[in-house]
């Protein structure tokens, strides 16, 4: 077991070994990157000038945005400079880093959700206590209750994997490092690593989701006997129907990558599934909330009308 353990760096077999496919994959993430940074950037920026949106809905959005950046610069840069060099390698450290951030910022993402779902449940559901239930300290709890779970829930994952030797072979069966291609490495036994994976990276998405359908349950159940119309249904079905699209599209790919037992065919396909939570979701996350939000539009249209008028009134002076 000498040699096992002077690895210090993982080559990452990336999206694809079809070198004439690398500069197409190139062009399609670095957009996909730049939309995101876009996207996401403004609508931080949006929530934090714009007082009209300093409420709990948006002050969890501003977090999601902001997560979503992080989420996407933890993979897409390294997949990037990877597409363009011969040499596709991480170093050890890197390497270790990436996972822990990978799943420090995924498992923030989906507590977040399920913070998020609350504050719907309690704005329709209570909408007169609803300042009172979700005040500023609250929000600011829940917020940093989602971030330090996560750090440290991430952690586990991190230590548990850096522990290892790893001696099969030094390239990683994906475009980044992630816990399952690497335990595929390493000759150590690793079903306490798999035990942890399928078990607390289950319950903790698992757990997030299920409180996020319980939400959305409540909040249908509520409207049905309350209001028994359909207008005003069909307005909190709405506001939830954006929330509800991110979930779906968060967690189906999570469940199916995490769930199921590692094996060699399954990586190809997790490999699909990581490129659509890791580079597509955090895309898609600002464009559903944006489009469907009139309340974010306008703040849109506000501030690049002052920037305009910003500049108008500059090149007259």
């Amino acid at each position: 077991m000498a040699n096992a353990t002077t690895v210090d760096e993982f080559i990452l077999l990336g999206l694809t070994s079809t070198q004439e496919l690398q500069p197409f994959f190139f062009v399609i993430f670095f957009v996909i990157y730049l939309i995101n940074l876009v996207g996401n950037g403004a609508i931080v920026v949006i929530v934090i000038l714009e007082p009209k949106l300093h409420s709990p809905m948006y002050f969890f959005l501003g977090n999601l945005s902001c997560l979503d950046i992080c989420y996407s610069s933890v993979t897409l840069p390294k997949v990037l400079i990877n597409l363009l060099s011969p040499r596709k390698v991480i170093s050890f450290l890197g390497c270790i880093a990436q996972l822990h951030f990978f799943h420090f910022l995924g498992s923030t993402e989906a507590i977040l959700l399920a913070i998020m779902a609350f504050d719907r449940f309690v704005a329709i559901c209570y909408p007169l206590r609803y300042m009172l239930i979700m005040n500023h300290q609250v929000c600011l709890l829940l917020a940093g209750a989602a971030w330090l779970t996560s750090f440290f829930y991430a952690l586990m994952h991190s230590v548990m994997t850096a522990r290892l030797d790893f001696c099969h072979s030094q390239k990683v069966n994906h475009f980044f490092c992630d816990v399952k291609p690497l335990l595929e490495l390493a000759c150590n036994n690793t079903l306490l690593n798999q035990w942890l994976l399928a078990v607390v990276t289950g319950s903790i998405s698992m757990g997030a989701f299920f409180l996020t359908l319980l939400s959305y349950f409540y909040i249908i159940g509520f409207l049905l006997f309350k209001h028994r119309s359909c207008s005003v249904l069909q307005k909190a079905l709405s506001t939830c129907a954006s929330h509800f699209m991110v979930v779906c599209l968060f967690y189906g790919p999570v469940g199916f990558t995490y769930i199921r037992p590692a094996s060699a065919s399954s990586l190809v396909q997790d490999r699909i599934m990581a490129i659509i939570y890791s580079a597509v979701t955090p895309v898609l996350n600002p464009l559903i909330y944006t489009l469907r939000n009139k309340e974010v539009m306008l703040a849109l249209k506000k501030i690049s009308r002052r920037k305009f008028l910003l500049k108008d009134h500059q090149h007259h002076h």
